[in-house]
């Protein structure tokens, strides 16, 4: 009868969650060192290319596939050049060259 007593306290909810808790504290070791950021350089600035509304390829590669456009941490454009981008952008979806939504 003891050892049922035993196996009763044992099984406590107080006693298991001791037993994650210590294996929460083992934990898989990190690579050493940071890993290389590279900077994000702006496209239009480097090769000094234009942002023109009828061009809907280039405007393409900066909006998602369901159409938002992607934000410049993503894109790396500086912010004179994103706010350029996102009026072209806007000025292709009134012209119907890109879509608003895709489906």
């Amino acid at each position: 009868m003891s050892d049922e007593m035993v196996k009763d306290i044992d099984t406590t909810p107080d006693v298991q969650m001791q037993d994650v808790i210590k294996d929460a504290d083992v934990r898989a070791p990190r690579s050493k060192g940071k890993s290389f950021f590279r900077k994000k350089v702006c496209r239009f600035c480097a090769q000094k290319a234009k942002i023109d509304y009828k061009d809907a390829d280039s405007l393409r590669r900066f909006t998602t596939e369901r159409g938002k456009i992607l934000p410049r941490r993503i894109t790396g454009t500086c912010a004179k050049h994103q706010r350029r981008l996102a009026l072209e952008i806007k000025r292709a979806r009134a012209i119907c060259l890109l879509p608003f939504v895709t489906e």
